[in-house]
């Protein structure tokens, strides 16, 4: 996971907020992000507790938090990206630590700092943590609707730019498509009110 590739240059803050936001650069803008920060992100995780495949596991879901963060415009360059990543991690380790025996829990210190959190950040691992779910239930109705349904919902990307990216002969044959893919993924969770439930309240901004 922490083996990318050299860069040439560094990017900076500013530069990496645009590449992100832009969509068209956003794998290089995480490879520096990795190349610049595994390091520090894993030697936290190691030093409370943690494993290097929780390391690994943590460090990806971070990246996508913050990634969500900068799309939605929640980022706004207050704190470095290094101080925001950091504090994702954290705050997302120690929620796994929470889930683990009490006993297991070695560090006070580290486990009182996660009510240090700022909103935006429990907000964007929150939403995270409902991608998770979700994305679990988009696998189940085939490619093409989980690039669909997450593009649509989670990258806000327009019909327009869906129906391009994938190849749609037209946006209407696009809508019908995801139409079809919202009615089976429905038809997928009605034994269940409250999974139906949490899927409407994620899927709520529906077109």
């Amino acid at each position: 996971m922490n083996k990318h590739m050299k860069l040439n240059r560094l990017f900076s803050d500013e530069e990496l907020i645009q590449m992100i936001r832009g969509k068209t650069m956003q794998s290089q803008a995480i490879n520096q992000l990795y190349e610049q920060h595994y390091g520090m992100l894993e030697q936290m995780i190691l030093q409370n507790s943690g494993s290097h495949d929780d390391a690994a596991d943590m460090i990806q879901e971070s990246m996508l938090v913050l990634v969500q963060m900068i799309i939605k415009d929640k980022f706004r360059g207050e704190s470095s990206i290094k101080s925001i990543l950091y504090s994702i991690a954290k705050n997302k380790w120690i929620t796994e630590i929470r889930k683990k025996s009490s006993s297991q829990i070695r560090n006070e210190k580290f486990h009182t700092d996660a009510e240090q959190s700022t909103p935006d950040i429990t907000e964007a691992i929150a939403k995270q943590e409902d991608l998770n779910y979700i994305i679990k239930l988009f696998d189940q109705l085939g490619e093409t609707c989980r690039k669909i349904l997450l593009l649509f919902y989670f990258e806000d990307y327009s019909m327009a730019e869906i129906c391009k990216r994938l190849e749609f002969s037209s946006e209407q044959v696009l809508r019908n498509k995801k139409y079809k893919c919202l009615k089976s993924l429905n038809e997928s969770v009605k034994a269940s009110p409250t999974i139906q439930s949490t899927l409407q309240k994620i899927l709520r901004n529906e077109d």
